[in-house]
């Protein structure tokens, strides 16, 4: 299993989303692939400490600095340029999305299914205007495109490896992941759970 995290400014919840993806994950080889998406504060140098102390069951546990801040989506693409696991997982380093959660990914990817994606019945500490215009995102770009994507999704989601080798081929540089995962196929099957408030 490779889990996919990006961290940008995050030095006072990243060692406690290593810890927290690292209890989680302890009964399944994994590495897990930070991105530090050219934090200015020590971020990159706490997720250093903790793949030392730790450096995962495979010691293969790492961290990809950028040279500056480049964003979430290309964060997540240089992910899975590295991710080496017959799954890959994509997930916020924040919290709002449970870790635990990859546990029901991973069963429902050994019933069969080749993409698994969180999807949010309720999210906390949010305000009035973002709940409503995270609803009227969803509504708008279905209604523009052929390809349905879920709604109420982020990019909080389990890929297997065939799902990961197409979107490795895509030639795509300005990258909507969540998007593309639907565009390239397979089978999928949303999991509901309750987002948590930021950390």
């Amino acid at each position: 299993l490779s889990v996919i995290i990006p961290m940008f400014n995050e030095q006072e919840i990243a060692s406690k989303t290593y810890v927290r993806l690292s209890n989680v994950l302890k009964a399944h080889p994994h590495e897990l692939i930070f991105i530090d998406d050219g934090s200015s504060d020590q971020t990159l140098e706490i997720l250093k400490e903790c793949i030392q102390k730790d450096p995962g069951p495979l010691e293969r546990n790492r961290v990809i600095s950028f040279s500056r801040n480049f964003g979430h989506q290309a964060a997540f693409s240089a992910g899975i340029e590295e991710a080496q696991g017959d799954c890959t997982v994509i997930i916020d380093g924040d919290l709002q999305d449970p870790p635990e959660l990859i546990l029901e990914m991973i069963k429902k990817w050994e019933e069969g299914y080749q993409v698994v994606y969180a999807q949010r019945r309720k999210r906390e500490g949010e305000s009035l205007f973002k709940l409503v215009t995270a609803k009227v995102f969803y509504r708008i770009l279905n209604s523009l495109t052929s390809i349905a994507i879920p709604t109420d999704t982020g990019d909080f989601r389990l890929m297997d490896s065939q799902v990961v080798d197409h979107l490795r081929q895509l030639p795509e540089r300005s990258r909507f992941l969540r998007g593309l995962v639907c565009w390239v196929g397979f089978k999928h099957i949303g999991i509901q759970y309750d987002r948590a408030q930021r950390e």
